[in-house]
């Protein structure tokens, strides 16, 4: 008696389909561990820096006093371009300093240049008198916890502030590292979400934590703007 349609087992997918599926699984599972792997030393340093910015009363945290400070005097060459930038570029080459520029103020006087320069737990204020050809370098040197802590938030720009652009080479790399790292967390997060709904075991405890998540993360996005008074 032949079966009714209904009953009749479903047709088995096509050969081709099968390799294209396993295919996609195999390249999904070495992009989550190959990012994994490439990302795990930024990731750590973010969290271990973020740590230390949350809890400033730690011992290892402390790097503001434990800072080390010289001031010198030294004779320089008037630069003698007349853009700022390339005026403070001329500057650093004479005095032997490498860094993101940063502008402090308008210019105090034509006679005058003020600017800040450095990199990552080292600083250097720079006042020049261009008329007696003379300039006050202040040097700040951080330890180890004030360079991680300078590496979380080392951007080379500030929000609302249209004097201050990337100017350094490093500056702009180390930008297109963090973007690198954001968009690399991301795509961890939807492959995991992929091999998470391939392990039906495993499905309850991940929805548990999901909607965990969701909800904190949400509350802190929504509900403490709402709610607090």
């Amino acid at each position: 008696m032949p079966s009714s349609p209904e009953l009749a087992a479903p047709a088995p997918a096509a050969p081709g389909a099968r390799d294209v599926g396993a295919a996609l699984r195999t390249w999904n599972r070495r992009l989550h561990y190959f990012l994994g792997l490439y990302f795990i030393f930024f990731v750590w340093l973010f969290a271990l820096t973020g740590l230390l910015l949350n809890h400033g009363q730690w011992k290892v945290a402390e790097f503001w006093p434990n800072r080390k400070t010289s001031t010198e005097e030294r004779a320089i060459r008037p630069p003698a371009a007349s853009d700022q930038l390339a005026a403070a570029h001329d500057l650093m080459r004479q005095l032997g300093i490498v860094g993101e520029i940063q502008w402090l103020a308008t210019r105090p006087a034509p006679s005058r240049l003020e600017f800040r320069a450095g990199r990552p737990g080292l600083t250097f204020e720079i006042q020049a008198d261009l008329q007696t050809a003379r300039a006050k370098i202040q040097r700040t040197e951080l330890n180890a916890s004030g360079v991680m802590n300078s590496l979380h938030t080392f951007t080379g720009v500030r929000v609302g502030d249209a004097k201050n652009q990337r100017d350094w080479l490093l500056t702009t790399i180390w930008a297109l590292a963090m973007d690198a790292v954001a968009v690399g967390l991301a795509v961890m997060v939807l492959s995991g979400l992929v091999l998470w709904l391939a392990l039906p075991g495993k499905r309850l405890g991940g929805a548990l934590a999901l909607v965990g998540g969701v909800l904190v993360c949400g509350w802190f996005l929504l509900g403490v703007r709402l709610f607090s008074p």
